[in-house]
């Protein structure tokens, strides 16, 4: 066999490895071994709907803008729901999306800059049941096993039924050398946290919502592995917040 068909054939063994591992990536959707939420906490924490109900998950970094990840634009939120742990909340406070800004690097084959700001139309009051959460200052740098947090109101298994009341779980973040090798193939820019060896972790409703590492939103829920959160065998994915705060900075600013 010559030496250009030996390459050609290790190219498309390459190609198939990074295709195979693609079609692994199922979008962050649901708490998994978690438990309900404390009153008066994550009062940060945003719902994004359309007119179907809950879609994805969010935070509040300023009383008109929310931070979720990108690839929430396909189930088209229409409008956030404020605080509140409990969806079903008769007083809970609707803003409607006025406007969405994708991360200009956003690739939806990958998940590769999964973050998005939305724009509301409106400015919440910052209260008791309200308020913001910070954004990094600038690189972090995540220890190996840090305990994180991480909220949403998915569901509760890969099979299971979402949950109206907000759920929080710990996580442990992952060396990032270590999640690379077991990947195979993730994006750049991210932190991984949850998923591998534990049964704690998002699945499928949480994505959107915030990594929280010492009281600061450091991730995005972005995916975890083919849409399975019974028995994750693969790290959580999140997007890294800090790699962005330079285009974040520069859509607040000008907004």
């Amino acid at each position: 066999m010559s030496f250009a068909a030996i390459m050609n054939g290790l190219q498309a063994f390459l190609l198939l490895q990074v295709l195979t591992c693609l079609r692994q990536i199922g979008h962050g959707s649901e708490i998994i071994d978690g438990q309900k939420a404390p009153e008066n906490s994550f009062l940060y924490m945003v719902s994004l709907q359309n007119n179907g109900g809950h879609v994805c998950g969010g935070f509040l970094i300023r009383e008109d803008f929310v931070v979720t990840a990108a690839h929430c634009y396909k189930d088209y939120p229409l409008h956030v729901v404020l605080g509140t742990h409990n969806l079903k909340d008769l007083h809970n406070e609707k803003i409607e999306v006025e406007k969405r800004f994708i991360a200009p690097s956003f690739n939806n084959i990958d998940l590769q800059d999964d973050i998005m700001l939305l724009k509301l139309a409106n400015k919440t009051q910052l209260n008791s049941r309200v308020q913001t959460i910070q954004l990094p200052p600038g690189e972090i740098n995540l220890k190996d096993n840090e305990t994180c947090q991480v909220a949403g109101w998915g569901k509760t298994s890969s099979n299971g039924s979402s949950v109206d009341e907000l759920r929080v779980v710990n996580v442990s973040v992952i060396n990032p050398q270590k999640c690379k090798k077991i990947w195979f193939h993730i994006p750049a820019k991210v932190i991984c946290a949850g998923g591998y060896g534990t049964n704690k972790g998002f699945c499928q409703g949480d994505s959107g919502g915030p990594l929280v590492c010492k009281r600061k939103a450091v991730g995005v829920v972005s995916f975890n592995r083919n849409y399975d959160c019974n028995y994750p065998d693969l790290p959580n994915v999140y997007t890294d917040i800090s790699k962005h705060l330079e285009w974040i900075n520069l859509v607040l600013k000008h907004n």
